[in-house]
């Protein structure tokens, strides 16, 4: 992404705060199944969401919606191209999960690192988005679709800041650093207000390097 100055005043609308699916679905297809181009109407929830993210000044591509097999799928998915902060690894995801993503980057990332550590975010390092899998660390049966399968949930592994540092979700979770502990807390807690599901070191060792946000109307913070 290009990287831009980010202007700390710069603020989203509260829609961008709300978590959105898409109502639309894909007849199963099996797993291994070539992916084809799905010919449907977008939905006039992801083109509100295409809307809200064209407003606040987001360069972004839509996607074509995609069935990939095995209820695997992306439908109202964008890729971010430049939301004026460097992020890593983020490629296809639904809109609803990109709009939520940008307001937490621009309004609580970029804030709480400028004013609890004293230096600028530089660059979001993420583990990715789609991914066609199950949910990882999870006992018992049926095995259950993780959010990634559509394109709807991103994992936040690692903040760069200017003055050289790299907060880590991994090293840095239970820091010693109460101040950088203090910045974790503080963004995790503003994720919960943003997206339906945030997973943390907190909830189960499958997540001790990452923050898991899916933007699902869950209502689960942990």
């Amino acid at each position: 992404m290009t990287l831009k100055k980010f202007i700390p005043v710069l603020l989203l609308p509260l829609s961008l705060a709300a978590c959105g699916g898409d109502d639309r679905r894909v007849p199963p297809r099996p797993v291994g199944a070539r992916p084809i181009t799905l010919n449907i109407p977008t939905s006039k929830e992801t083109q509100a969401c295409f809307a809200d993210l064209s407003r606040v000044g987001i360069r972004y591509s839509p996607l074509p919606d995609r069935d990939y097999g095995g209820r695997c799928s992306l439908i109202g998915a964008v890729q971010l191209v430049d939301i004026g902060l460097p992020v890593t690894g983020i490629k296809g995801m639904r809109c609803g999960v990109a709009r939520a993503f940008v307001g937490w980057a621009r309004n609580a990332i970029a804030p709480a690192a400028h004013q609890m550590l004293g230096s600028d975010v530089v660059r979001v390092e993420t583990m990715g988005t789609y991914a066609c899998r199950n949910v990882v660390g999870r006992s018992g049966s049926p095995a259950r679709l993780s959010g990634h399968a559509t394109g709807n949930a991103v994992d936040v592994s690692a903040f760069i800041l200017r003055d050289g540092r790299r907060i880590s979700i991994e090293k840095d979770w239970r820091s010693g650093d109460e101040q950088v502990r203090a910045f974790l807390q503080t963004i995790h807690g503003s994720a919960c207000k943003r997206f339906g599901t945030v997973l943390s070191p907190d909830y189960n060792a499958a997540h001790y390097n990452h923050l898991h946000l899916e933007d699902d109307r869950a209502r689960f913070c942990r």
